[in-house]
């Protein structure tokens, strides 16, 4: 590596580490706590000022207790972060389980009442990702018993025995939903990848072997059905049989904010930028943790990282576009906090396993893009949606579908691997 690369990568590793420190781990750990009924508040204005926090999503919930362990268990246990992660735990727990048919509640209302009972694969999954994460940070056994409980529950009620993968819309006693907004006859790469995610961090967390053959599972079925061989990109969404349908459609009742969003054409086929790179960097952190070898998945890695590269940077203004047909064209062109979040990980971590400089570059212009527009730098967060032109469309730093899992995570899982690539051997602790 270059003295010009090096000292790049030193100025951004030293930036993203202050960012972290700095901003976004007091701007979360400085406002989340709902001393009032117990749980993470989650609604911040563009200046970080608390908005009423009217409900509580089992996915947002699991997500900050995830990110709260995750900082105990990478740069060593802090009181507070430590006291929020098990008041996050205690809450899960108390509120969002279901006694009686088990698994996780779809959402609450603040004061911890059941607002929506419905089961969705997509939180069980945080849950367990949140749950073995804590764990891993705390030795809890009561955490990772509920972790395993919801990975069984999922294998009994959830998966589809002829077509194989998972359903993913239910009623609370695990029926399947109904077509329509409620989804119950489709299924998407988003929480398939969500799934093996989550199994990853279990299959660390117990080490038993059906734990790692459900995260080979999902791997295999994500490469057979879910992308686009063609292309190499990610397919969006299917029918029961992994028929690649048109579009995204979403549960109206479930993700209102969403509708209202200038989505594609729901007539035709396209792509997330975001949800590829993320695969990309979460299948090899799969890999890493299964003991596979990268072999077979290299040239899937590489397809998503190269389609990422060459059709969602925006090489004018900067940053990753939203969505795109397959064969290439941009469709959306706003910028999202969460995929440049992704794509930060995921450019890295590719330049990092295949030494392949148009990724060092993807990663360059995602960061510039990053810190001189989406981060608010006043604050500590990132706003949630831009133009093209970095212009703010949506300037919330926290909302029920915004918290410190994507923006958290990049900055920790970007300065460890600029400290291995920079080969700092002792990298500095967190500060007190």
């Amino acid at each position: 590596m270059g003295s010009d690369m090096n000292k790049q990568l030193t100025q951004i590793h030293d930036a993203m580490k202050d960012h972290l420190f700095n901003g976004i781990v007091p701007f979360w750990s400085g406002r989340v706590a709902d001393e009032a009924y117990g749980g993470f508040l989650t609604n911040f204005d563009e200046a970080g000022r608390p908005e009423e926090t009217p409900e509580k999503n089992a996915w947002s919930q699991a997500r900050l207790i995830w990110f709260f362990s995750h900082l105990c268990r990478r740069f060593g246990v802090r009181d507070d972060w430590a006291a929020l992660a098990r008041a996050g735990v205690d809450f899960m727990i108390e509120r969002f389980w279901d006694t009686e048919h088990g698994g996780w509640y779809c959402r609450l209302r603040r004061d911890g009442s059941i607002l929506r009972d419905n089961k969705i694969v997509y939180d069980q999954s945080f849950a367990i990702y949140a749950l073995a994460e804590f764990f891993l940070a705390f030795g809890d056994e009561r955490s990772l018993v509920y972790a395993s409980d919801t990975f069984d529950l999922l294998q009994n009620c959830c998966t589809d025995t002829v077509a194989g993968g998972y359903y993913e819309y239910f009623g609370r006693d695990w029926r399947v939903s109904a077509a329509g907004d409620e989804c119950g006859d489709l299924k998407s790469l988003d929480a398939h990848m969500h799934l093996m995610e989550a199994f990853t961090t279990l299959c660390q967390a117990t080490g038993r072997h059906i734990h790692r053959r459900k995260v080979v599972a999902l791997m295999d079925l994500i490469v057979r059905h879910m992308i686009d061989p063609e292309f190499g990109c990610g397919r969006n969404q299917f029918d029961p049989a992994f028929r690649a349908t048109p579009g995204f459609r979403m549960p109206v009742a479930l993700y209102p904010h969403e509708h209202g969003r200038d989505h594609p054409d729901q007539s035709i086929h396209y792509t997330s930028y975001g949800h590829n790179i993320e695969l990309a960097w979460l299948m090899r952190r799969a890999i890493e943790v299964t003991g596979q070898n990268i072999g077979e998945y290299r040239e899937i890695i590489r397809g998503l990282l190269d389609h990422t590269a060459g059709n969602g940077i925006d090489r004018e203004h900067g940053g990753l576009y939203r969505f795109g047909l397959h064969c290439g064209e941009p469709l959306i062109k706003e910028k999202e906090y969460w995929q440049h979040a992704e794509a930060l990980i995921g450019f890295l971590d590719g330049y990092e396993a295949f030494d392949e400089p148009a990724y060092a570059q993807a990663f360059f212009n995602i960061w510039r893009f990053v810190d001189t527009h989406l981060i608010n730098h006043d604050v500590g967060e990132w706003r949630e949606v831009l133009d093209r032109r970095g212009r703010t469309l949506k300037g919330e730093l926290g909302s029920p579908h915004k918290v410190a899992y994507h923006t958290g995570r990049a900055m920790i899982e970007c300065t460890l691997r600029l400290e291995r690539l920079l080969n700092t051997t002792n990298p500095s602790p967190a500060p007190d």
